[in-house]
């Protein structure tokens, strides 16, 4: 076994190979960019190497300043994690050049199945089952145009390099094939630096299904069960859990023995997850093959006792797979929730800020919390916006769903937007409990994912107004402690008045939404003037900062999160933001730049397709803005004409921003 190795990543990968690592006495090794020299990470591990700036492709992504990191430290083999280097044949070619292991596959593998049409050729010759499609060398728009329309649609077009839902589009009908081709390549080129592409028939209703693989250098083989992956936006990942619902032994064994005779079809070694696409009827597809440690490898872990880290690192040393097939058992069911800074209404768009406040569920045998950040630490536009994993697991796939509902409920973030109410919304509905999945889920529950948004109702206006005035109470004793005369009647904090009612006036807005509450002193509790009439409000601010609410006899323990101005309220999986004002304030904010179209996301500008003076119709496309690796399109919102573009190509926009002016 190693003394020691360099962990070439990040976050809670980093982290997570980090824990297994110090578990069996290996000391670690970290890198980091000049904007994680703070990170979870860097303090994680026993030692850290500053290795550039923030940008990934100057600092992570720089397998030279990595070996020299590894050499200088003495660091006897490198785990790359997942992305970044991870399925780079170049970097574990010089790895093994410069006498250090790579813990992951030998570079001929990552190479076989780094290239997506290599890939298929290769499987189709192993009798693993294929996708009808296109794979081929000639990439000429009108090729791959006489293909697609010889195929039938809808189709799929993906890049043959990399995953991650990056440099893919579907294809609804032949006069949007150029279009979705032209985007696919962008998006190839930025995140794989390759714009080769394949089309591939689009099954209309499949589950994405996967096997966990692991192949040691003796020749020993075995899959870990199969995890069900349909769950997705964007192509990517939001839910995953194993075992896969409704599978049969007679299907895990046939899906089983294909993905392990794709890994020897290549010869693998180490950890790798063999994609499918199951369909309706059945039948089942090669996908991909990803040759690394896959991000939902937790759940693998949860139902099979196995520390799948630990066993990468057993292999790389050259000891023989901890166990054979018929050792492994499944016990139980486990789910893996993503935890993005995300805006889930605005098509997923990534977002960015700082965490103000984190708390996460209490974790235990049956709840697990994988993050590499804390509270205070910046989401930013250089990296990928997962902030946490977590995975539960129960006895049964009913209980170990009631355990995600559970923790989701209580998993807070302010500071950020992010998918944790999406996520608690997901997961309650009655098809996602009745394992109705397939990749078009979200697709399809559009209407109850997304609802229209609610007025703040009275119970939480309610709860603003208590906390505000608790919090007064409270500073109002702190200073009576602190002054020269506590017994004054005009220090009180019982809202005493000579001569009058005493009463406080809370203005707040949620959106397009505004109003007041009027609150009266009463002996030891508040009478609330509410939309919907009055109500006798009492409460406790405890020690964990949790507010502890009765409206009229009912009782709720809330959290309330105030900075600046903003209230921030979070019960049971939701959240709600408050923006409180001083009454005695005239509002400053006009109607804004109109006609005006703002970036969507802190991001870089890559298209521009109008120019000053130009007609536009409603829903042209106008610009593209990308971030993380994924683009947006802003179209008009109107007929007009351009009056001004603020950017150029390459510029960086932030968040809000003000892009173009349409009259």
């Amino acid at each position: 076994m190693f003394d020691k190795i360099l962990i070439a990543n990040r976050g809670e990968i980093a982290c997570r190979v980090a824990r297994t690592a110090r578990r069996l006495g290996i000391t670690t090794v970290a890198v980091y960019s000049e904007a994680d020299a703070d990170a979870m990470h860097v303090t994680l591990c026993d030692e850290a190497y500053l290795i550039g700036p923030a940008a990934a492709k100057e600092s992570y992504l720089r397998a030279d300043k990595i070996l020299a990191v590894a050499k200088a430290s003495g660091a006897q083999a490198v785990h790359p994690g997942y992305g970044f280097l991870s399925e780079n044949a170049e970097f574990a070619e010089a790895c093994q050049a410069a006498g250090i292991v790579f813990i992951g596959p030998p570079a001929a593998a990552i190479i076989a199945m780094g290239s997506k049409s290599e890939a298929k050729r290769i499987m189709s010759e192993a009798g693993v089952p294929l996708v009808p499609g296109y794979h081929g060398d000639d990439q000429s728009d009108e090729r791959l145009r006489q293909e697609a329309d010889a195929m039938g649609y809808p189709l799929l077009i993906k890049a043959t390099a990399g995953g991650g839902g990056k440099g893919m589009r579907v294809v609804e009908k032949a006069g949007d094939f150029l279009t979705g081709l032209n985007a696919a390549k962008r998006e190839a080129i930025a995140s794989f630096g390759d714009d080769k592409v394949l089309l591939e028939r689009y099954l209309l209703a499949p589950r994405h299904v996967e096997l966990q693989v692991f192949a040691d250098t003796q020749g020993n083989a075995v899959h870990l069960f199969e995890r069900d992956c349909s769950v997705q936006r964007r192509h990517q990942k939001v839910l995953e859990e194993a075992p896969a619902p409704g599978m049969t032994p007679e299907l895990r064994d046939a899906m089983g023995e294909a993905a392990i005779n794709a890994a020897k079809a290549i010869g693998y070694v180490g950890a790798g997850t063999v994609e499918f696409l199951l369909d309706s009827d059945g039948k089942f597809y090669f996908m991909e093959m990803n040759t690394r440690l896959q991000v939902e490898h937790p759940v693998t872990e949860m139902i099979s006792g196995q520390d799948l880290v630990e066993w990468q690192l057993k292999v790389a040393a050259g000891e023989a797979l901890p166990l054979a097939q018929s050792e492994l058992r499944i016990n139980g069911h486990a789910f893996e929730a993503r935890v993005y800074a995300e805006n889930p209404a605005r098509e997923f768009l990534p977002a960015t800020g700082t965490l103000r406040y984190l708390q996460t569920p209490e974790t235990g045998p049956c709840v697990r919390v994988d993050t590499g950040v804390e509270q205070g630490d910046e989401v930013s536009v250089h990296y990928d916006p997962m902030i946490a994993k977590l995975i539960v697991w129960g006895e049964d796939r009913a209980s170990a769903l009631h355990k995600l509902r559970a923790a989701l409920a209580d998993y807070r973030i302010v500071g950020v937007t992010t998918n944790l109410e999406f996520l608690s919304t997901l997961c309650a509905l009655p098809a996602f409990g009745n394992a109705e999945l397939d990749t078009g889920f979200i697709d399809k529950h559009e209407a109850e994912l997304f609802p229209v948004t609610e007025p703040v109702s009275d119970d939480i206006l309610a709860i603003a107004a208590l906390y505000e005035l608790l919090v007064e109470q409270r500073d109002i004793l702190q200073r009576q402690a602190r002054s020269n005369d506590p017994f004054s009647p005009w220090g009180s904090a019982t809202g005493w008045r000579m001569n009058q009612d005493s009463f406080h006036q809370l203005h707040w807005a949620s959106g397009e939404q505004q109003g007041s509450v009027v609150a009266h002193y009463r002996d030891g509790s508040f009478l609330l003037e509410l939309p919907g009439g009055d109500c006798l409000v009492s409460g406790e601010l405890l020690e964990n900062g949790d507010l502890l609410a009765d409206l009229a006899g009912r009782r709720f323990k809330v959290a309330v999160i105030k900075h600046d101005q903003e209230l921030t309220i979070l019960h049971q999986g939701r959240s709600w933001q408050l923006l409180l004002s001083d009454p005695r304030l005239e509002a400053l904010e006009g109607e804004g730049a109109g006609g005006s179209l703002v970036a969507p996301m802190t991001g870089n500008v890559i298209a521009i397709h109008v120019q000053e003076g130009d007609a536009v119709k409603q829903g042209d496309a106008v610009m593209i803005v990308e971030a993380m690796k994924m683009e947006h399109t802003i179209t008009a919102p109107a007929d007009g004409t351009v009056k001004e573009v603020r950017f150029a190509v390459g510029d960086q926009v932030q968040d809000g921003e003000p892009l173009l002016v349409i009259e």
